[in-house]
């Protein structure tokens, strides 16, 4: 495998290091040694995937409020999407900057995403699915997000034409003094879970 560290704080692209032959190829896609070696988790959780039957389909900006210390590893099985990073971490030194980075079936690269970091999808064909694998339990109550199209973001979503969710397209604009008032507050509570 190969690590190249994204402009957000913390944040990699794994990219595969494929062994052809005539029957096609073998990679590893994880490996707990080159991870640790990177300063990466080394144990995931839980592990989903995302189906998005439309090209155009957006998910997204959602992160979870701490104490969580959800990362993701976020991976593109079939398809093709343009994957976006927010740093919503106070402290961080890429705070409130995006990244966005293609992922699709052909370059078989993962993101992975630290705690911290929003997060959001649209998808550049149709029937694209998604692997994620999380470093923390889901918590639904510490489930949030912002809207996807904030202009105090500035993500240059690559199609016009979209699919979204009634949840994600109602999500709020980010206010700054609020959200690092509260950030502040949850930050500072004690942490039961893993």
């Amino acid at each position: 495998m190969r690590f190249e560290k994204l402009t957000i704080a913390g944040a990699m692209l794994v990219h595969i290091d494929p062994r052809p032959d005539d029957r096609g190829f073998f990679a590893r896609t994880f490996c707990t040694q080159e991870f640790a070696a990177q300063g990466l988790p080394t144990a995931a959780v839980q592990s989903s995937i995302s189906y998005n039957v439309k090209r155009g389909t957006v998910r997204g900006m959602h992160f979870q409020w701490p104490p969580s210390q959800e990362g993701k590893l976020v991976r593109c099985l079939r398809g093709s999407l343009f994957d976006v990073l927010l740093d919503l971490r106070p402290d961080s030194p890429s705070y409130l900057r995006h990244q966005g980075v293609r992922l699709d079936e052909d370059n078989r690269a993962a993101v992975f995403i630290p705690a911290g970091i929003a997060h959001g999808f649209q998808t550049l064909a149709d029937s694209t699915e998604v692997l994620y694998q999380m470093t923390d339990f889901y918590a639904p109550e510490l489930q949030t997000g912002f809207r996807w199209n904030d202009p105090q973001f500035g993500i240059a979503w690559p199609l016009e034409d979209i699919v979204i969710s009634d949840r994600d397209a109602h999500c709020p604009d980010f206010n700054r003094s609020a959200y690092e008032s509260e950030y502040a507050r949850r930050a500072a509570q004690p942490r039961d879970r893993v």
